[in-house]
């Protein structure tokens, strides 16, 4: 059993589809272990995407993330990253396979609906980040 995070980020929830991606996730036999609606400062969207900030979207990205409530969820279940980053699709929503979510609803490569971790290890670092060992079930 694996666990990963994703994020509905700001233009999904604005465009109402929190369900959606839900579904779409759940359709594909993972379980949510973990669900909250929350608003992240760009100070601690900073903190989030530490990875990328040497990267030239760094600022644009936390901008982004910040400027509107999120769900972020941890799934769970067999082979759950690579479940969750198939259904996504491509990073840029251009390259993302037909009935993917960022093919179905992004609008530009940051601008792409969702986030999912990229690896168990990311996971591993995302998960706690959002969710205490208390909020997971």
């Amino acid at each position: 059993m694996e666990r990963t995070l994703s994020i509905v980020k700001p233009d999904g929830v604005k465009k109402n589809l929190i369900g959606e991606v839900i579904r779409r996730f759940e359709q594909k036999g993972l379980r949510i272990a973990g669900l909250r609606l929350i608003n992240l400062s760009q100070t601690e969207a900073k903190k989030f995407y530490i990875v990328h900030k040497e990267r030239p979207f760094y600022e644009s990205l936390t901008s982004f993330m910040s400027e509107g409530p999120i769900v972020v969820m941890v799934l769970e279940g067999e082979n759950a990253v690579a479940k969750v980053r198939e259904t996504m699709g491509a990073t840029n929503f251009k390259d993302a396979a037909p009935g993917t979510i960022r093919a179905d609803f992004a609008t530009d490569i940051e601008r792409n609906v969702v986030h999912g971790s990229d690896s168990v290890k990311s996971a591993d670092y995302e998960i706690p980040f959002f969710f205490s060992s208390l909020d997971l079930h």
